[in-house]
């Protein structure tokens, strides 16, 4: 058995119900595909925002995303779980969105090694830890949306460099560049928002 770092609620208990759930949508029951939907829409809702930084896309991709795994469902063969196979759905779906809302969305010079994400506050800084993480979310929408979805995938998702190369079909070494870019960019948006509110 894999272990699921997908954060969708499929821990152990949950294996044999969903499978059964599973069989069920295939063969066409609508209880049975609401239920799966209800399992993992909220999950899927965040990873789609992450991506495409506004609430209603987001809700537009996942009915989208869900008419496709539901159309598609007799093609899932539980090689991976099935919330990895719905994110990556929900993933192709939200970069095909952004890609039509903006033609040149990816960034493609590399760039030197950014800072690390820690430098975005020094240690002298006093502030609690929600006003940093409310400064971080804030820089963290500020960014364009390549770097902020290869940022996101990477530190958000867990996806490796190779994973996401393949999902937005980029270089790896574009990946890369985007990432520490985006590392970069927040450290500034983060410190220009602490200097000037």
């Amino acid at each position: 058995m894999s272990v699921n770092n997908s954060n969708v609620p499929e821990q152990r208990s949950f294996i044999e119900p969903l499978k059964d759930v599973i069989e069920q949508a295939k063969r066409g029951d609508q209880q049975a595909m609401h239920r799966l939907y209800v399992l993992y829409a909220k999950a899927m809702l965040n990873t789609a925002y992450r991506i495409l930084n506004h609430p209603e896309d987001a809700e537009d991709v996942l009915q989208e995303a869900f008419i496709n795994v539901f159309s598609r469902l007799s093609q899932y063969n539980y090689q991976s779980t099935f919330g990895a196979w719905v994110k990556r759905i929900v993933i192709n779906k939200s970069i095909d969105a952004l890609k039509k809302k903006h033609q040149n969305v990816f960034l493609t010079e590399a760039s030197a090694a950014g800072e690390e994400m820690g430098s975005a506050f020094s240690s002298e800084d006093t502030d609690d830890l929600d006003q940093k993480l409310n400064l971080l979310y804030k820089a963290l929408h500020a960014l364009p949306d390549g770097y902020r979805t290869v940022f996101s995938l990477y530190m958000l998702e867990g996806y490796d460099h190779n994973e996401i190369s393949e999902i937005l079909k980029i270089e790896v070494s574009t990946s890369i560049s985007q990432l520490s870019r985006a590392k970069k960019k927040i450290i500034s948006l983060t410190q220009n928002f602490q200097h000037h509110g």
